[in-house]
Order: structure tokens, then C-alpha cells, then sequence
């Protein structure tokens, strides 16, 4: 069985940025470390040193496995050093033949030594070392360079990366902040490829959603001349702003800067980190770091890499091979352990959180099955040629499971699996990141772990939603929420608003709705209501204070009714009443008793039936009760027409009283009769347009009905007091002619308010209430003018007076009631 050697190279900054590997037909693992001088760097960086050795140990793992039967991987470490310029430089050196890059016109069967390239750290790099090895489809496998730009597979071909690309980070800080109500921030972002595409892919993507309060942008390099200065102007901008929720697309080390500005001026916000800080360990332990806010943001997936934790206890390199670098950090341990003083490292297991190594491990897979794919591999052996161009290793179609996860790239040669949500939890003077959530590409929103539910949104006292740690997280709004109730009115700036109560018969039911809801049928709102709520039915209830006021008024009149009946009756033979025709009286007192009966039948809840008696018993009564008055006046007309004796002869035959009181009221029993056999009264919910509350009421059924039978008394009125009026100058004892027209007068007055009232669509609530007054006041002016008069002058006359002074008692009493109803 052949045994071959594959050679990776990893580049990176300081340890780490990208990887390559190379195939040599011999029978061991061969490892080269290829180091720049370390007098560059102002320290020693254990995160990307960490990852480089996670690549390493994955490497040794895939090839003490059957991934690749037959095959080793072997791997070269080159330095850039951060600097684009000397990644060039790195690739040249790994992609060289024989010392030097060879000039083809065509590079189709271009075999370099190296078969694969893991790097860079930063898209900056990235960017530049795909443009050259675009040239010649050489696969480059990048596990944090997240720029957009690189998903452009036009442009860089054979750029894969086991992370999703910034578009998709740009929709998780946007759900991060939708989920909080954040929506008033502030933005700095760094003058590097990766800061300009993040922050563009922020503001596509917030377009509506957030609003950037201010916007800062700093230099990448940090040498720059003027870095104080911009430090500080971003630091001012922060502390006028207010927005409390600040977006940082920085490198770690720009963010220390303006974290020391923020410590400096005792200033606290809350911040988000994009994931080129997210998992710095170093920021978790700057001094006074607990006095800068809360900080939130995403990292690239994690994960628990097998055996790591062992292999760097005991970290030495591969048998057989040279690395530098382990050699250094071991060099730079030992005077730590003899001067602490003067220590230049941490252990990398205490200062480095191993979990952010877990993307090189993908990464090795991924290339380990691209090339298990195109070497044909089963369990045994690899049947491929092992010396093919790199461009053949094809990563688009690569499905693998690892560590009970299933990894693929999309078409844009990204990984689609989304992000950890972290939070950086406060640990005595010190911070430690804590992963509470996650964002999954295929959900498109943020979702909070389990057993960190407390961040979700919870019921508070009075049951309105809000996040459970408002008492320790400000707002960051330009607009205050709008309570449920109300809606948003938008201004010119999407994310500022007013609130507008919504109008009746409309609600919302949630915060920060853009528009009210409509009730649903049988259901109503008052303005600014939250709720709909079913109508509430109100009629005249015998609890209630008018009606209590009406059975009182009826409870009076049917007093008097009854006094006046007795004094009538027992006084009947005196001149006073036999004048009034004490007969007609008596029939009047019976009209009046059953019209003041009729004002009790509209108190309770209606009823077909007490809807029918309602109108059938007043029209009747109160027929009865004008009939016998105009009876009265007919008398007195003929008395008028004493000056004609053969036309008063005539006139005469008519005068008839019981027929003509049968006939008059008979007529109004016939059109009842019609009124309730075609379209009787029957009860309705009556709704004036506004309010809770719907009246149960009485309807007329028909118009025509309901307008005859009042027409016809007002007929009856009409021609009684046009009778009264005619005979009003008849020289006779105890004329009633005044008390006719008074009381005609007081009725159709009463009447004549009544009908706009009634022809007010508006108030058809008030209708019943309205005629049951005017039931009342009809019948307490006949009362008061034909009988109260007469019972007092019975009562308290004790002798028999002139003529004149009782006229004179008379129509006093007539004129003192005519006063009062004014």
C-alpha cells in the first residue's frame, strides 16, 4: 500500500490565519515551521496560537484515522504578521516550485506542493490572498474572514469559509436588537475592508427596523497618527448620544482604546460586538472592564473539540517535525514560571477560551472529506491519483457529520449554520462569555436558551410585557413604547414615532402596533381601550334613579287621580261640580288613571308584549281622557251658537256624550287594532354610534302607526281647543273654556318638543324616555287644570261665594300652573 505525505501550511497572524497542504510520495509526516521574527509583535497572541494548534491536533487526528487510509496530512505555519502585503509573500512561498512561481498561460495542470490553504484570520487578507490564488483555482478555507465580498464566487472562485457570511451577521445584530426593542444606536466600524462591508450590511439590513443615532468610523491600522484623537471624538460622540446601545465593528485592539475612554469618563452603554471581538479573552480581563455596560453580541458557532484539552497539557510537536512556535510559548511559560514579574505569556488554557478553536477542526474535516471525495476513498484505501492539481478538490458539494453535527457549504461556498448569542457575564473584577442564545440561519431569529429565559420577555404587575431586566438594561428608543391602546404615528424618521390612542371601536393589544385592530361583530372599544368588549344592554330599570322618578311622578298623579274621584263623588251635588258634568269627569279621571298606568309599562326590560301595551294603553287612556273634554268644549260651542237657534238646533242632535265618548275613542281603538296586527311595537338595541352601551328599547314597528295615533289625539286636541276658543266669550256660570285651551295648549306644546327628539336618529336611545315625560306632563297639565282648581275650591270654600270671586279663584289657579310649567 502506497504511503503518502500531505503538507498543509498554516498562516496566520502571529500563529494562525490560514493553512495549505501538499502531497510528497514518501512514508512519513514531514512538519515544517516556517516563523518570522517575534520582536514584530508587541506580545504573544494565544488565541490564534491556539487555533493553529487545534489545525495541528485535528491533523494528527484524520491521520490516526481510516478518513483517509494510505494517507498522512502533513502541514507548513507561515507568519503574516497582519500585514497584506506579507501574506502575498507567504503564498508565493507556498505555492513556489523549485524556490520560485512559475508564469503559465495556462494553469490547468498547475501542481503545486501545497493542496490547500487555511487562512487568513481577517478579511483584509483574505481578500487579497484570493485574488492571487483565484488565478489558480487553488482552494483557500478561511474559518474567520466573514466579509461579504467574499461570497462573490465570480470573483474569488476557490474562497471557502466554515462560517457564515456578514449578511447574515447583519440580520442577527438586527433580530438581536428587534428582540430587545432596541432601536436607537450608535455605530463605530473600522476603515478596513471588513468594517466597511459589515457595517453597509448593517445599515441594508436595519433599513426600517433600526436607526443609527450616530455613525463613526476609526482607521484599521493601529499605529495610525491620529488613532488618539479619533478615539476620543468616537468617545464624545457616544457619551452626547442617546442611544444606550452601541455597535462595535472593530478589531480587539481598537475596542480596548475606546473601552479605556469609556472607563476614563465613567460612561456606561450597553454594547454589542461583532464577532471580531465577540470572544476576546483579553478585553474580559482590562481593568475596571465590568464599568464599561453590558455587552451582548455573536460568535461563529463553537464547540467542544475531543482530546484538546489533553493534547495541550502535554503540548509538544509531532514526532519527527519542528515547531517553532510551540518551542516559543514554552520558552516564554518557563520565565514566567522564574519572574513572574516580568511574565510575557498566560497559559493558553487559561487565558484562551477553547472553544473558539473549534472552526479549524471543521475546517480540517471539510478538506479531509473534499479529499476523501476525490481520491475515491473507502475504508481501506484511497484509490486516486495523489498527485493532482489542487483546483480538482471540489468543497460545494462536501455533507459531513461531526461530533453529531451535520456541516455543508452553500453555493456561495459559505456555511449556513448561524451564530452563538453571548452575553459577557460579570465574575468579581472580570468578565467570562457565556453562551445564552443562538441565531439560526433557517429560523432568522434569535433564539434564547432554556435555562436563560430570564432575558425573555415576561408579565409584569400589571400584566403589560416588558423585558424582565428593564430595571437593568436602559432603553435605547428614539420614541417611548406605545402602550397597548394606541398605535405609532410615524415621523420622517422610521424609528421615531408618536402614540395615537386609537378610536372607538377599534384596540391593540400589544406594544408598538403600526395600526389598530378592528372589533369584531358584537363587540365595541372605547377610545384607547386595549380590549373589545361586548355591549353592555341598558333600558329603564326599577333600581335606576329616573325611573325611581318616574314611578314617583306616576305614584303622585295617580294620588290626585284618586283624590280627585273621592272629592268628585262625595261632592258631586255642589254647584262646582255639577257645573264641571261630574259623568265626564269621572270618565276623565279613568282616562288619566290608565294614561298614568301606561308611564310604568316603559320601566323594565321590553318585551313584545309590554311593547304593545305601552302605546295601546296610553293611546287608549289618553283618547278617552280628550274625548271628554272635547265633549266639554261642544257643550260650550253650542252654547256659543245661541246667537243661530236653527243651526244650534241642528248642531244639537250631535251632541250625544256617552256615544260621542264610545265613538272618539273607538276610533283610536281601530287604528291600535291596524297598528298592532300589521307591524306592532316590538323591542330593538338601539346604539347611538359611540359607547359601550346599546339601549334596549322600544321600536314602533312602523312610523305610520306610531304617527296616526298621536296624530289623531292631536287632532282631538286641535279641535278641542279650537271649540274652547270659539265658545271662549259664552256669559255661563263656571266656564271651562280656559281650562280647555290651557290645557290643549300644555299638550300639543309637549307634543310638538317631543317630535324633534324623535325624528333625531341620534338619540332613538332616549325616545322612550323622552315620551314617558311627556305622558306625564300631558296628564299633570289636564290634571292640574281641570281638577286641582275645582278640589280646592270644594275643600277650602266653606261658603257659598259670588260668581265672580270663584271665576277669579279659577283662573288664578290656571295662571299660577301655567307659570310653574314655564
Amino acid at each position: 500500500m502506497m504511503r503518502c505525505r500531505l503538507q498543509l501550511c498554516v498562516l496566520g497572524v502571529m500563529m494562525l490565519c490560514s493553512g495549505l497542504w501538499s502531497f510528497t510520495i514518501r512514508g512519513v509526516l514531514g512538519v515544517l515551521g516556517t516563523k518570522m521574527s517575534l520582536s514584530l509583535f508587541t506580545s504573544f497572541d494565544l488565541t490564534t496560537f491556539l487555533q493553529s494548534l487545534s489545525a495541528i491536533h485535528t491533523i494528527e487526528e484524520i491521520n490516526n484515522s481510516t478518513l483517509l487510509p494510505g494517507i498522512k496530512l502533513g502541514y507548513e505555519v507561515c507568519d503574516p504578521c497582519a500585514s497584506p502585503t506579507k501574506a502575498l509573500h507567504c503564498v508565493e512561498h507556498l505555492l513556489a516550485i523549485n524556490g520560485s512561481l512559475p508564469a503559465l498561460v495556462d494553469y490547468t495542470d498547475f501542481r503545486a506542493p501545497v493542496k490547500a490553504l487555511l487562512g487568513e484570520r481577517y478579511s483584509e487578507l483574505s481578500i487579497a490572498i484570493a485574488k492571487l490564488l483565484s488565478l489558480y483555482l487553488h482552494p483557500q478555507i478561511s474559518c474567520s474572514s466573514s466579509s461579504p465580498v467574499l461570497s462573490d464566487k465570480l470573483r474569488y472562485p476557490s474562497f471557502m469559509r466554515v462560517i457564515p457570511s456578514d449578511v447574515y451577521q447583519a440580520q442577527a445584530l438586527v433580530n438581536l436588537m428587534s428582540h430587545f426593542s432596541w432601536n436607537w444606536v450608535g455605530v463605530v466600524y473600522g476603515d478596513d475592508d471588513y468594517g466597511r462591508a459589515a457595517y453597509q450590511s448593517f445599515m441594508e439590513e436595519s433599513q426600517g427596523k433600526i436607526c443609527a443615532d450616530f455613525e463613526k468610523v476609526v482607521p484599521h491600522y493601529l499605529d495610525h497618527v491620529d488613532m488618539d484623537k479619533h478615539i476620543k471624538d468616537v468617545a464624545q460622540s457616544i457619551q452626547k448620544s442617546g442611544a444606550k446601545v452601541v455597535l462595535l465593528i472593530l478589531k480587539p485592539q481598537l475596542v480596548e482604546k475606546l473601552f479605556k475612554e469609556m472607563i476614563q469618563t465613567n460612561t456606561s452603554r450597553i454594547w454589542i460586538a461583532s464577532d471580531a471581538w465577540s470572544m476576546n479573552r483579553y478585553l474580559t480581563k482590562m481593568k475596571d472592564i465590568n464599568k464599561v455596560g453590558k455587552i451582548f453580541g455573536f460568535s461563529f458557532s463553537m464547540g467542544i473539540i475531543p482530546g484538546f484539552e489533553d493534547y495541550l497539557k502535554n503540548l509538544r510537536p509531532t514526532p519527527g517535525a519542528r515547531n517553532d512556535f510551540i518551542e516559543e510559548y514554552k520558552q516564554l511559560r518557563l520565565n514566567c514560571s522564574l519572574s513572574p514579574s516580568t511574565c510575557a505569556v498566560d497559559d493558553v488554557l487559561q487565558a484562551v477560551d477553547l472553544r473558539e478553536a473549534y472552526r479549524e477542526r471543521v475546517a480540517m474535516y471539510a478538506f479531509a472529506h473534499g479529499l476523501r471525495a476525490l481520491l475515491t476513498c473507502n475504508e481501506s484505501v484511497c484509490s486516486g491519483d495523489t498527485n493532482f492539481p489542487p483546483w480538482q478538490v471540489r468543497f460545494l458539494h462536501v455533507n459531513f457529520t461531526l461530533d453529531g453535527n451535520t456541516y455543508s457549504f452553500d453555493e456561495n461556498g459559505d456555511f449556513a449554520d448561524g451564530y452563538d448569542l453571548i452575553m459577557w457575564k460579570e465574575n468579581n473584577d472580570e468578565r467570562f462569555i457565556e453562551i445564552v442564545g443562538k441565531f439560526l440561519l433557517k429560523n432568522r431569529d434569535v433564539e434564547i436558551l432554556s435555562q436563560f429565559q430570564w432575558i425573555n420577555h415576561t408579565k409584569t404587575a400589571d400584566n403589560h410585557s416588558h423585558l424582565s431586566f428593564i430595571l437593568q438594561l436602559p432603553w435605547s428608543k428614539c420614541s417611548e413604547s406605545c402602550p397597548p391602546g394606541s398605535v405609532k404615528n410615524q415621523s420622517k424618521i422610521p424609528c421615531c414615532y408618536n402614540c395615537v390612542p386609537c378610536g372607538e371601536g377599534n384596540y391593540t393589544n400589544d406594544w408598538d402596533l403600526p395600526e389598530c385592530l378592528k372589533c369584531p361583530d358584537g363587540m365595541w372599544s372605547n377610545k384607547g381601550d386595549s380590549e373589545c368588549r361586548k355591549f353592555e344592554e341598558k333600558y329603564l330599570d326599577w333600581k335606576d334613579s329616573y325611573p325611581i322618578t318616574l314611578l314617583a311622578a306616576t305614584g303622585i298623579g295617580l294620588v290626585l287621580v284618586l283624590t280627585s274621584l273621592i272629592i268628585f263623588y262625595v261632592h258631586r251635588n255642589t254647584i262646582v261640580i255639577k257645573k264641571a258634568e261630574n259623568t265626564m269627569s269621572c270618565f276623565m279621571l279613568l282616562g288619566l288613571a290608565v294614561s298614568f298606568i301606561s308611564v310604568i309599562m316603559f320601566i323594565s326590560r321590553p318585551n313584545p308584549h309590554l311593547c304593545r301595551a305601552q302605546q295601546a294603553v296610553y293611546g287608549l287612556g289618553f283618547t278617552l281622557c280628550v274625548s271628554c273634554i272635547l265633549v266639554k268644549a261642544y257643550r260650550t260651542f253650542l252654547a256659543f251658537m245661541a246667537f243661530d237657534p236653527d243651526r244650534q238646533h241642528e248642531l244639537k242632535k250631535l251632541y250625544k256624550p256617552l256615544i260621542n265618548l264610545v265613538l272618539l275613542t273607538g276610533g283610536q281603538g281601530i287604528i291600535l287594532l291596524f297598528w298592532l296586527i300589521f307591524k306592532s311595537p316590538r323591542p330593538d338595541l338601539k346604539w347611538p354610534g359611540t359607547g359601550m352601551v346599546k339601549y334596549i328599547v322600544c321600536d314602533e314597528g312602523t312610523i305610520v302607526g306610531f304617527g296616526v295615533m298621536h296624530g289623531y289625539i292631536a287632532l282631538l286636541a286641535f279641535i278641542c281647543f279650537f271649540l274652547a276658543f270659539k265658545g271662549r266669550k259664552v256669559p255661563h256660570d263656571f266656564n271651562e273654556t280656559g281650562v280647555i285651551i290651557f290645557s290643549m295648549l300644555i299638550h300639543l306644546f309637549v307634543w310638538l318638543c317631543f317630535i324633534p327628539i324623535y325624528i333625531d336618529r341620534n338619540k332613538t336611545e332616549q325616545r322612550h324616555i323622552v315620551q314617558a315625560s311627556a305622558i306625564l306632563a300631558s296628564n299633570y297639565g289636564i290634571l292640574f287644570c281641570h281638577f286641582v282648581p275645582k278640589c280646592y275650591i270644594v275643600l277650602w270654600e266653606l261658603s257659598e261665594n259670588s260668581r265672580g270671586a270663584l271665576m277669579i279663584l279659577l283662573y288664578l289657579c290656571t295662571f299660577l300652573y301655567i307659570f310653574i310649567l314655564k
